[in-house]
C-alpha cells in the first residue's frame, strides 16, 4: 500500500515540475480549444490590422485610418466606384448613412518582400433611411511595408450575397457543376431535381 501511495506522489511531483518547467507550452495547450488550430502568424498579424481597420469605420476614427491606409491608397468597391484615401476618410463623417457592423476575416496572406496579398470574407450593415442593409463578399487588400509599418495601398470587393430588402439573392451566379460555394457567405444553390434528368424527352422519329 505505501509503495503505490509513493508512487503516486511521484508522478504528481513529475507532473507538477514539467508544468512549471514549460509554462509557455502549458498556456499556449491551453489557449487552444480541442479541434481548432492556430492561425499562421501572417494571418493573425494582419487580422489585427483588419479589425483596426473595421473598428476606425465604426467610431468614425480618422487618425487610425490614415495610420492603416497609404497616401497611395486606391480603393475599389463592390460597386465599381473608384476612391482615394482622403474620399475614404471624408466618407466617415458624410450624413444619411450610419455603420451598423462591419467585419472582415482574412483567409490568406501571401508575402512578397515588403508587398503581402490579403484575401478574405467581409459582412458589413448599414443604415440608409431608416432601413438596415447588409452585403456579404470577399476582398483583397494589398499591403506595402515601409519602416516596419503595413498600409494597405490597394483594396477591391466583389459583393457575392445581398440582403437587402428585396434583393435577397446572390449577385452572381456559377454555371459550373457544382453550386458556387463561399465560406460564411453564400452556400450555393441547391441543385434542382430537373438537373438530374436532362433531356429526357424522346428524339422525334426520322
Amino acid at each position: 500500500m505505501f509503495m503505490r501511495y509513493k508512487a503516486f506522489l511521484i508522478a504528481v511531483i513529475v507532473s507538477v515540475l514539467c508544468c512549471v518547467a514549460n509554462p509557455i507550452h502549458a498556456q499556449q495547450a491551453a489557449s487552444v480549444a480541442p479541434g481548432q488550430t492556430q492561425q499562421p502568424p501572417e494571418v493573425k498579424e494582419f487580422q489585427g490590422l483588419e479589425d483596426q481597420w473595421s473598428n476606425a469605420v465604426m467610431k468614425n476614427d480618422q487618425y487610425t485610418m490614415e495610420f492603416l491606409l497609404s497616401p497611395l491608397y486606391v480603393d475599389i468597391s463592390s460597386t465599381g466606384d473608384v476612391t482615394t484615401r482622403n474620399q475614404q476618410i471624408a466618407s466617415l463623417f458624410q450624413k444619411g448613412e450610419e455603420p451598423v457592423s462591419m467585419l472582415q476575416r482574412v483567409v490568406t496572406v501571401r508575402e512578397f518582400g515588403d508587398t503581402a496579398i490579403v484575401s478574405g470574407t467581409y459582412i458589413i450593415k448599414w443604415r440608409s433611411n431608416g432601413n438596415v442593409k447588409e452585403e456579404r463578399g470577399i476582398f483583397t487588400h494589398i499591403y506595402n511595408r515601409s519602416r516596419m509599418h503595413w498600409a494597405c495601398v490597394n483594396a477591391q470587393r466583389t459583393a457575392v450575397l445581398d440582403l437587402t430588402p428585396g434583393k435577397q439573392k446572390a449577385s452572381k451566379k456559377s454555371d459550373a457543376p457544382e453550386p458556387f460555394h463561399i465560406p460564411l457567405l453564400y452556400q450555393g444553390a441547391r441543385p434542382s431535381q430537373s438537373a438530374t434528368g436532362q433531356n429526357t424527352s424522346t428524339p422525334p422519329p426520322n
